[in-house]
């Protein structure tokens, strides 16, 4: 048996079909997971005041530390688009239709009702909404649902409008609810003491859900073929971000500036815009994603086998790790100042997720080291989890 042919294999169990799972995808899902616990801890644990993209004034490090965890989120809808198109081979049309939309609604409820409540907010206040990362991602997943049933070379090329067109559209100003969910992000409706803010604006990510799904069509390839496609494809979007990028034209809102300092103008120049993605964040993080596909293609190292357990229960890490986060934040909060009502307290749209307290924030050293923490602690539940997933004996854990 070869590399590539023990990568992509088959699961089932006693009532669940099989489902194929390739073991790159899982290796590159579980590699943006450990990352993005990293930005959300600094969410928590950072210095409140320090914005990284700020290239005027953030250290270099604080910069980076935040520059590195860019690569999640897309990478994280262009999978959940392989994904799709992956299960193709093992359900029918309508039956993926169907799980698609689920799945994406279940997404959304969980965003807005179950996350906010038990990871976010630790409360029942809803006054403060943010549309985030689940609530777009499910959303993508109910457009695809009902998407698959068009030719996969129709997807693609509907996810590639939207993603490099999208930005034509940075000149329209507008208030209108829908168009701010669509391409916002801002408010999409506010009150005395309300408001709904969209951080994640649906179109682009939307985009790059499809063309994961048609980007799974590779895997039926030979394995060079395949390698030699995912090469030219992530360098081919580096040298567009790097062309794009220097021509300062297109494919972003903000602009690069030369700066004081050399390597500030190198920031400015790599500070591209995720709200919403541009067309340059796009192409910044997903060439390097699809570089890293192509270096697992023919078999996981040893060392980066470990993520395999986070890459596998992708929904059951994000709950549990912010949850976990947020709760070591009011163990300390209650060492150093004896209250933790801060970290209970439903936050105005200028710090969420919470409020800090007074003098609150922590040097970039304890935010690795509590990011480390978290990760290690989370392995053997995940582990756990995704050896229950493999045995297909409960069905109802796909959605997770």
């Amino acid at each position: 048996m070869t590399s590539a042919d023990s990568a992509h294999h088959p699961t089932a169990g006693a009532g669940a079909p099989a489902r194929l799972r390739v073991e790159s995808v899982d290796v590159l899902r579980g590699v943006v997971m450990v990352l993005m616990a990293l930005d959300h801890t600094r969410d928590f644990f950072g210095m409140p005041a320090d914005n990284p993209t700020n290239v005027a004034r953030a250290s270099t490090a604080l910069f980076f530390t935040r520059w590195i965890t860019h690569i999640c989120a897309p990478t994280f809808f262009l999978l959940t688009g392989v994904g799709a198109g992956l299960a193709r081979a093992t359900r029918s049309q309508a039956d993926l239709s169907r799980f698609l939309v689920a799945r994406g609604a279940m997404l959304v409820f969980f965003e807005l009702v179950v996350f906010r409540a038990l990871a976010y907010q630790f409360n029942l206040d809803f006054r403060v909404t943010m549309l985030i990362v689940i609530w777009a991602l499910g959303w993508a997943m109910i457009v695809l649902g009902l998407l698959v049933h068009l030719p996969a070379w129709l997807i693609a090329t509907f996810g590639l409008v939207l993603v490099a067109g999208h930005n034509a559209l940075d000149g329209i100003r507008s208030t209108n609810p829908l168009w701010v969910i669509l391409h916002g992000p801002g408010i999409v409706a506010q009150g005395e003491g309300w408001a709904v803010f969209a951080a994640y604006p649906l179109v682009p990510w939307i985009g790059v859900t499809a063309v994961g799904y048609a980007l799974a069509s590779v895997y039926g390839w030979e394995p060079a073929r395949r390698r030699a496609f995912f090469l030219r494809l992530g360098l081919g979007a580096a040298a567009a971000f790097m062309f794009l990028r220097t021509l300062n034209d297109y494919g972003d809102p903000a602009p690069w500036r030369v700066q004081g300092e050399s390597i500030r103008t190198v920031l400015s120049f790599l500070n591209a815009s995720k709200y919403p993605p541009s067309l340059l964040f796009l192409l910044m993080t997903l060439g390097p994603a699809l570089l890293i596909l192509r270096w697992v293609d023919a078999g996981t190292p040893a060392w980066l086998r470990p993520v395999l357990a986070y890459g596998r229960t992708p929904f059951f890490y994000y709950g549990v790790h912010f949850f976990l986060i947020h709760a070591l934040a009011v163990v300390v909060c209650l060492v150093r100042y004896g209250s933790a009502r801060w970290m209970f307290e439903s936050p105005d749209l200028a710090n969420y997720p919470f409020t800090p307290p007074p003098g609150w924030g922590y040097s970039l050293l304890v935010v690795y080291l509590v990011w480390i923490a978290v990760v290690l602690s989370l392995y053997p539940a995940c582990k756990r989890v995704a050896a229950l997933k493999a045995t297909g004996k409960y069905p109802w854990l796909s959605y997770f």
